[in-house]
């Protein structure tokens, strides 16, 4: 096995998550050349991982035009791939399987796709472990290779000395209190479908903080300074004494070194949260009422990692809808997801971190 390709389009927890199937086969193959295929905003999530050789970028002009997307994946034809596991496995990447050469191929198995893979592996639905579905179908692109160790399924990422050195500059600058501990709020999804109505999120942030003797840090995107305003100006004065709301880091790197200083992670189910995991930082997700829990929440032991969703409490109200009317209906099932069933989740989880 001389050279292998990984493809991995989209989101950043989803090219951190598919990151595991690299770590695999360079501990599996530690002579072959790793490539690995991602989306261009993406690629912080990767930096420093030794297990991953180059990585080919799929820009936007491959991504909005057929012609360069069919250029694109005809120019992989020169790295003569020995294997492409295809962890995407929709439309873009399957031009991309079909014209780049690749000797042995391997993704998920779909209906009218099979053609172009040698090993077209069933779509699980649902887990059988804790690592959750999300982990789980990734590690599952692995079994056709037959590697005779036990699979790692744990993403990481890969800090410096440079970035640790900010995250401790960027405390102290901002006069963190050291002697505490530090919560990461994600404060914010990555669309309002998937956001805990911001009251909601204000109750649960001054429980915390009454109830617990910590530093509260937010985590949001400067597209979404308001809203964290809404909620910082809508936290009791005593809670708004407890949070640093100006540290923050500039890009996705900085914002991994803050999390890293971090003890925990609380908040909207994303990248975020999928980043501190990466960390090996403990974890409390509110998920979305259309997100599946199955999938997203990884590595759960009602420890270490915990989650909350509306289907943990009213189960009959999400299983009688579809996806499409959960999606459609998000946000007023949202408001029924009320912050006394978060709180009485949390609150052992939080003795168990924080006390």
């Amino acid at each position: 096995m001389n050279r292998i390709l990984v493809i991995q389009h989209k989101m950043i927890g989803d090219v951190l998550i598919s990151s595991i199937i690299c770590n695999n086969l360079k501990k599996a193959y530690p002579n072959a050349q790793i490539d690995y295929l991602v989306n261009d905003n993406t690629v912080d999530v990767l930096k420093g991982n030794p297990n991953i050789d180059s990585l080919i970028i799929f820009e936007k002009k491959h991504q909005n035009s057929t012609y360069e997307l069919i250029k694109f994946a005809l120019g992989l034809r020169k790295n003569k791939y020995d294997l492409v596991i295809d962890a995407y496995s929709k439309l873009q990447s399957w031009i991309i399987v079909l014209l780049c050469g690749g000797k042995r191929k391997i993704s998920y198995k779909k209906i009218g796709r099979t053609f172009l893979y040698d090993d077209n592996i069933p779509y699980a639905e649902n887990p059988s472990t804790n690592l959750g579905l999300a982990i789980e179908r990734r590690l599952s692109l692995l079994t056709p290779l037959n590697l005779n160790f036990e699979l790692d399924g744990q993403p990481k990422l890969f800090l410096d000395k440079s970035e640790k050195d900010f995250a401790d500059k960027i405390f102290e600058n901002h006069k963190v209190n050291k002697s505490k501990k530090t919560v990461m709020i994600s404060l914010l999804g990555s669309e309002k479908l998937k956001t805990y109505p911001l009251q909601y999120m204000t109750e649960i942030i001054d429980f915390i903080s009454y109830t617990y003797n910590v530093n509260i840090l937010f985590n949001y995107f400067p597209k979404q300074l308001e809203e964290a305003k809404i909620v910082f100006n809508s936290c009791k004065k005593s809670t708004q004494q407890k949070i640093y709301f100006d540290l923050l880091g500039s890009n996705l790197r900085e914002y991994i070194a803050i999390m890293n200083n971090c003890d925990l992670i609380i908040g909207n189910d994303g990248g975020a949260i999928n980043l501190a995991k990466a960390l090996n930082k403990p974890s409390f997700i509110i998920f979305s009422p259309w997100i599946e829990k199955k999938i997203w929440a990884t590595f759960e032991d009602g420890k270490k990692h915990l989650s909350i969703h509306l289907n943990d409490i009213t189960p009959n109200l999400i299983n009688s809808k579809t996806e499409k009317e959960l999606k459609e209906n998000a946000i007023q099932l949202y408001e029924k997801l009320e912050p006394r069933f978060v709180i009485e989740k949390i609150t052992p989880f939080l003795d168990s971190h924080l006390l």
